[in-house]
């Protein structure tokens, strides 16, 4: 075994994880700088393996922790790897890790990774051969500078601990404090034991004095036991009759409480039937509620409905007169407008006159103002232009201008004629357009119509549909309630039927059915009760006769049954018996031919299939008419027979079973309720299920009809929508046709005026054209001048003829635009208006609509009759279901009556009752007192019994009192002084006895205390022959040439004691009264071999490391490890020495297998080494590299250097 590896983490200047590697099974060096870490890598080894630093405090586990730049560390842990080839360590590993973590509030041990105990690991350590007694396997630096300054007499202590003389020491300690406990103890009981004898001798004085008291003491006993035994006797005859008083009233009190008994089934049968009624009044009332809502829906809905029919006839009612006014004011109307339009047609007439004149006046002003223009170009030409060139020249020009103008107005001509046209054909398709539109409008009259009449019949459907929904969800209401009630009934049968049912049995069932559903097995039929059925007169003798077989459980084969009893058993699921058909006969048996006789049998109904199972059962067992006859059948059928009430049974082998049976816990009964309410149940919901099914049909059908009277009024809506629209595009069609038409007016004027231009441009082209080629002439002829003077004149008439001709025309214009405005948009859109009013088909939906509501109205009366006569119905329901709950409650009170006296009789009869039990008790207690007190008097004589036995109890207490008398004389007797003589006598002996226990056992410990100090001195002797032995060896092997040797002082070598000893010092003390035989070990050495010996004190301070050098050896050979730590264990060796402890590590190592872990500054230890292994310090974090022999020895010599 050797250390393997050191993983170390946070522990010291060791901050970050370090894994040596490998070490060497046999030398290993450590080499570095003081404070690179060097010792605490030693440190870290003995904090594992030692038990150093034990049971720290908070601060000094915090110091153990590396403290330096970066985070803190709050936990370190150094783990060993040990090689366990050899299995030194006893675990089966030949590999071990111990690990030791520590924190701030933590010190724990782990092996291979798993939690052990501090305890657990040293007692691991010393197995491996760790010895406590013995540390000297780790060396740490002063501890051999400690070794060179011990004194004789601690060197004697190390040889002792090493010896393992603590423990003799220990348990020496033990036994002399047991010794002086004993001596303690023997000191008391002979001081006890005096006592006892003084108190002996004065017991023997009073002994006469108490023999004349027993004497009366045993009369006054036969006396008191003689009255004792008879007051006894007297209580237990009391005992006797109120028991016997008792009885009775418990027998009156069992026959009152059958009636009450009686009574309470007949109050649950009440409480049932209230239940029942009370529920069925419940419904009647939710019934009636819901009536009461449907009428008040109803009458509220024919109110609305009167008060519908009611407004509908009043707008028809001024729909009529509404149409009446439109045609009287259409006729005032009509006339109105004929009026306008000949008052229009007068006015227009007048107008185009003026106008017709206005143009005329305008054309002849033009003519006349254009002649007299020329006359006056004409009167100018000759001195306005030079010569006749000129003057063409010019007139050219404007030739031109005139023709560029006329151009102008000709293509404004088609234009507007163009419009015109456009204008002209705008108004036909207006026409054409209204036309149409009038013709869409009265089709879609026509559509909307027909689709009022749609609505209302949708209506009608639609309430039909309502009404049948209603009906449904009534009849829905009421199956759910049956339903609701039959499972109730269920629910409390199968309850009822679980109590009468045995508890492992209904367990038993209950697992089963839960397997066979969990595991999906079939071939299970079920339980016998659920199999059979028969009249209700059976029911008591199908039970009887079997009994817990009505729930055996009726399996196909015995493989399922097998199956199943796994399952039980693995579930602790209870008990079950199973009938496999394919093993179970039915027996064949002969039945009586007689009347009075039937087989149970025969009077069962199963199926087929289940014959065997049913015959195993119950073929063996008939019906008869009375005891008689069964008792009869059952001797010469060999029948099992049973009467035909099920309470009276005679077995084949002639037992008789008899008594009262309460068929109102009768499982069939129960099993057939359940049947029953199932089958109704079923019944009930398939119903239910149809009528859902019909009521989501209605539902269906409703949603349709509703989906198709949204479609028919959105489609009446749309209608609607189109027709407004349709009228509106007639209005707005006609407002654009007047508009066109004014429009056309005004075109129409445009292109008389553009032609009147066109005319005028003409003429002044040709008069332009016929001057040009003419003569320039200075003067006018006198035609010219006399139109001159005459034209100017008939210019200014003209003019004043045209202002008095467009003022006539403005005013007919007025007029006339006047009374259009009138017609257009007053008179034509009122009679437009009026003409709708007087067309309108409203009063005809209206009447539609009055006839419809008038119908509903009807069925709304209908309805509220039907309803009231629905409530008047129901409501005497309710009427006969109170006066019935009445009923009932009377005679719940009466029977409550009954039951109240009863509680009454029964409140007297448990007070005497009471009486009863507390003179019971009374005696009872008497009873027990005497019969103490008969125990009390303890042992009495022979003639104690039958002395008295004759007397009276008053002669018995006159010679108690006498005797009492007599004994007061001896009152001064100590009445315990035999007991206590005896007593006293006793303890006296068992002191004695204990004395000599206590007198053996201080022998034997003074024994055991000479047998430990004679072993302790030669634990003494044997571990110091063996270090002095090793001691020579080692030193020889140390110093060339040198010898030395150990001395044992003891006590007669005084003379000698002091020569390792200061003269102030005390002498060693004697250990607990012991003189100790050894006192102190001497050293004696040689250096040269030659001469005297040398004490430690004459040795330099180089020799006296190698003597403590070579008493470590010689005690490491005495008591070996399996590795060694060194820590500087060279540091004050001379050169030669140090070789010659590198050359002993060296060999023990090869020879003895031993692995050495050393720290050195020397090179002695460093050439010897299998491994180096270099330590440094950088940033205050230590680490650990293998390196090379020739870097340890650069290192150890620059080190040496620097030091010097």
């Amino acid at each position: 075994m050797y250390i393997k590896q050191v993983v170390i983490e946070g522990f010291k200047s060791y901050r970050e994880q370090i894994a040596t590697e490998t070490f060497s099974p046999k030398v290993n060096c450590v080499v570095g700088a003081n404070g690179s870490g060097k010792s605490n890598f030693f440190h870290a080894i003995r904090f594992v393996i030692n038990d150093l630093s034990h049971n720290l405090r908070n601060e000094e586990r915090q110091a153990l922790l590396h403290e330096g730049a970066g985070h803190q560390v709050l936990s370190a842990f150094v783990e060993i790897v040990f090689d366990n080839t050899d299995n030194r360590i006893p675990v089966d590993k030949e590999e071990v890790r111990l690990r030791r973590t520590i924190g701030v509030k933590k010190d724990e041990y782990f092996l291979d990774g798993k939690h052990i105990t501090k305890t657990e690991v040293m007692n691991l350590l010393e197995s491996a051969g760790f010895s406590r007694s013995n540390p000297y396997y780790v060396v740490q630096q002063g501890k051999i500078s400690s070794l060179t300054l011990m004194k004789d007499s601690q060197r004697l202590d190390l040889l002792k601990e090493i010896g393992g003389t603590r423990v003799y020491e220990e348990r020496r300690r033990e036994s002399l404090k047991i010794m002086q406990e004993t001596g303690n103890k023997r000191k008391q009981i002979i001081q006890v034991v005096q006592y006892l004898d003084d108190r002996l001798r004065e017991l023997d004085e009073e002994k006469e004095e108490l023999k004349k008291y027993q004497q009366l003491d045993r009369q006054r006993k036969s006396l008191e036991y003689a009255i004792y035994d008879k007051e006894l006797h007297d209580s237990k005859q009391q005992l006797v009759k109120i028991e016997e008083e008792r009885y009775k009233v418990s027998e009156k009190s069992a026959t009152m409480y059958n009636s009450v008994s009686d009574a309470r089934a007949k109050c649950k049968e009440l409480d049932k039937l209230l239940k029942d009624v009370t529920k069925e009044a419940q419904i009647l009332s939710r019934e009636k509620e819901a009536i009461e809502k449907q009428r008040t829906e109803a009458i509220k809905k024919r109110a609305k409905l009167e008060l519908d029919n009611k407004d509908l006839h009043e707008k028809i009612k001024g729909n009529k007169k509404a149409k009446e006014d439109a045609a009287i004011q259409l006729e005032l109307l009509d006339k109105e407008i004929q009026g306008s339009n000949a008052e229009l047609t007068r006015i227009t007439q007048l107008y185009d006159e003026h106008v017709r004149a206005e143009d005329n006046l305008t054309r002849e002003i033009m003519e006349c103002e254009k002649q007299l223009s020329i006359l006056y170009q004409k009167q100018g030409r000759a001195t306005q232009f030079a010569n006749k060139a000129a003057r063409d020249q010019w007139l050219k020009k404007e030739i031109k201008d005139y023709q560029q103008v006329l151009s102008s107005n000709l293509v404004q001509e088609q234009k507007l004629r163009d419009e015109l046209k456009q204008l002209e054909k705008d108004i036909l398709e207006h026409d054409a357009y209204i036309k149409g539109r009038k013709s869409e409008a009265a089709e879609l009259e026509s559509l909307i119509s027909g689709y009022i009449q749609g609505y209302n019949q949708f209506k009608l459907n639609r309430d039909e549909l309502h009404d049948k929904r209603k009906s449904l969800w009534g009849r829905e209401s009421e199956l759910s309630a049956e339903i609701d009630r039959l499972k109730s009934e269920v629910a409390k049968a199968e309850k009822s039927l679980d109590h009468a049912t045995p508890g492992d049995i209904r367990r038993g069932l209950n697992s089963v059915r839960r397997i066979c559903d969990q595991h999906g097995i079939g071939g299970v039929h079920g339980p016998v009760i659920e199999l059979l059925d028969c009249e209700e007169k059976f029911f008591t003798a199908v039970e009887t006769t079997a009994g817990n077989s009505l729930f055996h459980v009726v399996v196909e084969n015995d493989d399922i049954s097998t199956k199943i009893i796994g399952h039980l058993n693995a579930q602790k699921g209870g008990r079950v018996t199973f009938v496999p058909l394919n093993r179970v006969k039915a027996p064949l048996v002969t039945y009586p031919q007689n009347s009075d006789v039937i087989p149970l049998l025969k009077k069962l109904k199963f199926l087929e299939k289940y014959t065997s199972a049913f015959g195993q059962i119950f073929s063996k067992t008939v019906i008869c008419r009375d005891l008689d006859v069964a008792t009869r059948v059952a001797r010469t059928d060999g029948l099992d027979c049973i009467t035909l009430e099920g309470c009276d049974q005679v077995n084949k082998k002639g037992g008789m079973t008899g008594g009262y049976y309460d068929y109102r816990r009768s499982k069939l009964k129960f099993m057939s309720i359940i049947r029953q309410n199932m089958k109704s149940i079923k019944m009930k919901e398939d119903e239910l299920n149809k009528v859902r099914d019909e009521l989501q049909k209605t539902d269906q059908e409703i949603s349709e009809l509703m989906a198709e009277k949204q479609k028919n009024e959105a489609k009446l809506a749309h209608e609607k929508s189109e027709l407004e629209q349709l009228r509106q595009d007639v209005v707005n069609s006609e407002k654009q046709k007047l508009s066109i038409s004014k429009s056309l007016e005004k075109k129409e004027k445009s292109l008389d005026s553009i032609l009147t231009q066109i005319e005028h441009n003409r003429a002044n082209i040709a008069n332009k054209e016929k001057e040009m080629g003419t003569e320039l002439v200075d003067h006018l002829t006198p035609e010219e001048k006399e139109s001159l003077s005459r034209l100017n004149p008939k210019i200014t008439n003209l003019k004043e003829q045209l202002i008095t001709c467009r003022s006539n025309r403005m005013e007919a214009e007025t007029r006339k635009a006047e009374l259009e405005m009138n017609l257009s948009t007053n008179l034509v859109r009122r009679k437009e208006e009026l003409e709708a009013v007087k067309q309108s088909a409203e009063t005809d939906m209206l009447q539609g609509e009055a006839e419809l509501n008038r119908q509903e109205l009807a069925d709304g009366n209908l309805l509220v009759g039907q309803l009231t006569q629905q409530l008047k119905r129901v409501i005497e329901d309710i009427d006969q279901r109170n006066k019935k709950l009445e009923d009932f409650i009377t005679e719940k009170e009466k029977l409550k009556r009954l039951q109240d006296e009863y509680q009454s009789t029964l409140q007297d009869e448990e007070k005497e009752l009471e009486q009863l039990l507390s003179k019971k008790n009374i005696y009872l207690s008497k009873q027990e007192e005497y019969s103490k007190k008969i125990r009390e008097l303890g042992p009495l004589s022979s003639d104690a019994f039958e002395t008295y036995k004759r007397r009276s109890i008053k002669e018995l207490y006159k010679l108690l009192h006498k005797c009492n008398e007599q004994l007061q004389q001896f009152s001064h007797v100590n009445k315990k002084a035999l007991d206590q003589y005896v007593n006293f006598t006793e303890q006296r002996e068992e002191l004695q006895r204990r004395q000599a226990e206590l007198d053996a056992g201080d022998d034997k410990i003074k024994e055991l205390i000479s047998v430990l100090d004679m072993r302790k001195d030669e634990s003494i002797e044997r571990t110091f022959k063996g270090v002095a032995k090793h001691f020579r060896e080692v030193f020889s092997e140390l110093v060339q040439g040198g010898h030395g040797f150990l001395v044992m002082m003891k006590k007669k070598d005084n003379d000698d004691f002091d020569n390792d000893q200061d003269d102030d010092e005390p002498r060693p003390a004697e250990t607990e009264g012991r003189v100790e035989k050894y006192i102190g070990v001497k050293v004696k050495v040689s250096f040269t071999g030659q001469g005297e010996t040398q004490s430690m004190k004459q040795l330099s301070g180089g020799q006296k490391t190698v003597v403590a050098l070579a008493l470590i050896f010689a005690i490491q050979r005495c008591d070996p490890a399996p590795f060694y730590l060194f820590d500087e264990i060279d540091a004050a060796l001379d050169p030669q020495y140090r070789t010659a402890v590198g050359h002993m590590v060296r060999r023990l190592a090869d020879m003895a297998s031993t692995q050495f872990i050393t720290t050195t500054f020397r090179p002695e230890l460093v050439k010897v080494a299998d491994k180096i292994y270099g330590v440094e310090h950088k940033n205050r974090v230590s680490r650990v590299n293998v390196v090379s022999i020739e870097e340890a020895l650069d290192f150890v010599e620059r080190d040496q250097s620097h030091n010097e």
